[in-house]
């Protein structure tokens, strides 16, 4: 087969994402080689849409590989784990060096450092590509976090930056890193992710304890996506609340089975801050709403055995008070980033990644779920100085401080009336515990040096100490 006929990436997967992202590139002019462990699949993606674009099938793995040009460019679109490991170990002997294989599923970043050190080994470039945006992203533009060598950049991101979705020219696609960066980021995206669903349900609660209709509810939600809160998930909320099921006449959310399921990234998000020892306080609380949502029998036997008030929250401007929660969610939504990116900066000093944490940013504005107009906000601050958090960038601290007697007496009125808000509630105690000048972690430290002497140190003067709290009290120096 000659250069020219030779397909220029290939795509191993057929299932639903897989087979829209090789679409996506057949779309964009891109010759591509498709292959899936059953054939059949194969066949039933080029017999739907084989006219869309180029398309190189084949039946068996190693002419799939035969057909791509070098260095071969080929992304994998398997079920995480066991799977991806088995498709990358039988590429690997029909491979040459300098080949790039891509991960584009929802892996866990040291997976991804281990298979990228084996790959490297084998003088192949290994990609662990966080690609954000569902079905229909994959379709027409996800978000692309690659990571890996520069060198296998150079050669892949040209290709990946053509079908990602574009914001005001320029792609959401971006070289995040070396290694397992790039799904380390789409894991804290995944993590926001959790608790930007998380705020709006507890808005939701919120809207219901005031008597609103989910048609009326629907309708604060579409104006909210015409200001701060205009974002892809509170847009596709009102579309939800406004569904009706057709076979009960019901709102769909109220025939819908309430618990929510997790497939793993916010639990990554979350162990991975505490390993970090980065608080992430706002995205755990949400991993652990969907974790007691799932819990038949403890909520069955608290809601047996357990009293509190009813929900209804009564107010004397309702208007006022749904504007409150506008506040609370919009805060809420910002120290999640916040926790997030932290979480990201964080996590790149550790592993040794040269992380743009602005560039994160402006690749999260298109394509992806968490797509919002904060994003270009958080993009701008990190651009025009140096932030620790994104909680000090002058015109979101600005904001906030603003939007905080809402956020407050939101989070007061849910306590009294009894409406669960532990991500409002978090958030809101992450802002106060990241301003305060002292913490209790003082009396944390004294307790532990009685029971353990674990020592501690003193504002006056330097050195660790300890109290011989046993004997005559007196302290001693330890270091």
């Amino acid at each position: 087969m000659s250069t020219d006929q030779l397909a220029n990436i290939g795509v191993i997967g057929m299932a639903v994402m897989g087979s829209n992202l090789a679409r996506n590139l057949a779309h964009h002019g891109h010759r591509v080689a498709v292959f899936n462990r059953t054939t059949a699949r194969t066949d039933e993606m080029i017999a739907a849409h084989g006219s869309e674009g180029d398309f190189r099938p084949a039946a068996e793995l190693a002419d799939f590989v035969a057909s791509l040009e070098r260095p071969r460019r080929i992304i994998i679109m398997v079920k995480a784990g066991g799977p991806t490991d088995a498709t990358i170990d039988a590429l690997i002997p029909l491979l040459e060096p300098g080949d790039i294989v891509v991960d584009g599923g929802n892996a866990f970043f040291e997976d991804t450092r281990r298979r990228e050190e084996k790959l490297r080994g084998a003088g192949l470039h290994f990609v662990g590509a966080g690609i954000s945006g569902g079905e229909v992203g994959a379709l027409e533009g996800p978000s692309i976090m690659p990571g890996g060598s520069k060198e296998s950049y150079a050669a892949l991101g040209p290709i990946l930056e053509s079908i990602a979705a574009q914001v005001d020219g320029e792609p959401c696609c971006t070289y995040i890193g070396t290694d397992g960066a790039g799904h380390f980021v789409k894991m804290v995206h995944n993590g926001i992710e959790y608790a930007d669903m998380q705020f709006i349900g507890e808005a939701y609660e919120l809207l219901k304890g005031l008597g609103l209709s989910h048609t009326e509810m629907a309708d604060v939600f579409a104006t909210w996506n015409t200001g701060d809160l205009d974002s892809y998930l509170i847009e596709i909320t009102s579309e939800v609340l406004r569904k009706v099921d057709a076979a009960t006449g019901k709102p769909l959310v109220e025939v819908i089975v309430d618990a929510a399921g997790m497939k793993g990234t916010g639990t990554w998000t979350v162990q991975s801050a505490l390993n970090l020892g980065t608080p992430v306080s706002a995205i755990a609380e949400a991993v652990f709403a969907r974790a007691i949502s799932s819990s038949p029998d403890l909520r069955a036997a608290s809601q047996a055995a357990l009293a509190g008030p009813s929900g209804a929250i009564a107010v004397d401007d309702r208007a006022a008070f749904i504007d409150q929660i506008r506040q609370a969610l919009w805060a809420s939504k910002v120290v999640a980033y916040a926790q997030g990116l932290d979480e990201i900066r964080m996590g790149a000093a550790d592993y040794g990644w040269d992380i743009n944490v602005g560039e994160v940013a402006k690749i999260w504005r298109g394509g992806c779920i968490i797509r919002a107009k904060l994003l270009e906000r958080i993009r701008s601050e990190y651009a025009a100085g140096s932030l620790t958090t994104l909680l000090e960038a002058p015109s979101v601290a600005k904001e906030l401080a603003a939007s905080q007697d809402a956020w407050r007496a939101v989070v007061a009125a849910a306590v009294t009336a009894g409406v669960p808000v532990p991500g409002f509630s978090s958030a809101l105690a992450h802002y106060d515990q990241a301003r305060a000048p002292r913490l209790n972690a003082a009396l944390t430290q004294g307790l532990r040096d009685y029971f353990g002497a674990h020592t501690y140190r003193r504002v006056d003067k330097e050195g660790t100490f300890h109290t011989n709290w046993s004997t005559d009290g007196a302290e001693v120096r330890e270091d």
